[in-house]
């Protein structure tokens, strides 16, 4: 990890750099940024199944429990289900 995150805030941790942009303006900055380039390869589809409404509800509160999105639970079943097959 290097010692200084960004040049703007010198911090050294996430919650530093959060810190300093939660009271700073990046206007007062802008001289000091440079054009960044970088590419994005979203691969993901969305389709929608049918699902009873009992069981998305219970879907919903075990993702909650577990502190994910109910869409990322189903996905973490169903692949686990169909490598088991």
């Amino acid at each position: 990890m290097r010692k200084s995150k960004t040049s703007i805030s010198k911090a050294t941790t996430y919650k530093g750099i959060a810190e300093f942009w939660d009271t700073h303006s990046l206007a007062d900055y802008w001289n000091q940024t440079k054009p960044a380039e970088f590419q994005v390869n979203i691969q993901s589809e969305v389709i929608y199944y049918p699902l009873a409404q009992g069981l998305a509800a219970q879907i919903r509160k075990r993702a909650k429990r577990q502190g994910i999105r109910p869409e990322t639970l189903l996905n973490m079943w169903v692949q686990e289900k169909l490598q088991k097959a």
